[in-house]
């Protein structure tokens, strides 16, 4: 049971609620600087700051809504070839959180070794990396619910990670589908003990949910 602090999704007031969105934004605002990039798990740097992962299959649209979040264009850059990148790549945003970029898994055209390897990097690093806070599951609002992306939240269960599901391209979806997708969605996160409890829809195009989802990552920042 969580007996720590209120959260943004359970704070009523709108004063808190208004603090806690203007605290998310002035975080974000902040200067966000790329430090490295770890594709083992021995080139991993130094535990100094609270980490937030960002985790979904190829295409999902991580890196959009990375740059989406801080409110800049390039910061992560997406792969013209989906599935080649195979790095953690840590951004220190504002010397209060570490964004960890994850890469995309589920690509088919990905060699099963390749597969393998990268399923276990992102274990030991889940299981190992006692600054993550938690993670952001992203998934594809317009696509059905994948084989990897359960596998991913069974594999986050085992390790004992918190995650945090988003969905993304919440534009492309038409009103009725999209409420249909959230309640499937949330019906399969209802059943895992280390996801939070309320999903994020959101948009890279238009901004929706971008204000919300700062201010709950916020809350895992250094002072």
């Amino acid at each position: 049971m969580n007996t720590g602090p209120t959260t943004f999704r359970e704070l009523k007031d709108d004063l808190d609620i208004a603090a806690a969105l203007e605290n998310g934004r002035r975080l974000f605002a902040g200067s966000c600087d790329f430090v490295f990039g770890a594709q083992k798990l021995g080139q991993l740097p130094p535990l100094t700051l609270p980490e937030i992962a960002f985790a979904g299959r190829s295409n999902v649209g991580k890196s959009s809504l990375v740059n989406a979040l801080t409110g800049r264009k390039t910061l992560a850059r997406a792969s013209s070839e989906p599935g080649r990148t195979k790095q953690l790549n840590f951004f220190d945003l504002a010397g209060r959180l570490m964004l960890v970029d994850m890469p995309g898994y589920g690509y088919a055209r990905a060699a099963k070794s390749v597969k393998e390897d990268w399923q276990d990097m992102m274990f030991d690093y889940l299981r190992g990396r006692p600054v993550l806070r938690r993670v952001v599951l992203l998934l594809d609002a317009r696509v059905e619910l994948k084989t990897h992306d359960r596998e991913v939240m069974d594999l986050l269960d085992r390790a004992a990670v918190s995650f945090q599901v988003v969905l993304t391209k919440c534009d492309d979806v038409k009103p009725g589908p999209l409420a249909r997708k959230q309640a499937e969605v949330e019906a399969v996160i209802a059943k895992h003990p280390a996801a939070f409890p309320y999903l994020t829809l959101t948009s890279s195009q238009t901004g929706l949910g971008m204000e919300a989802l700062r201010a709950e990552l916020a809350e895992f920042a250094l002072p």
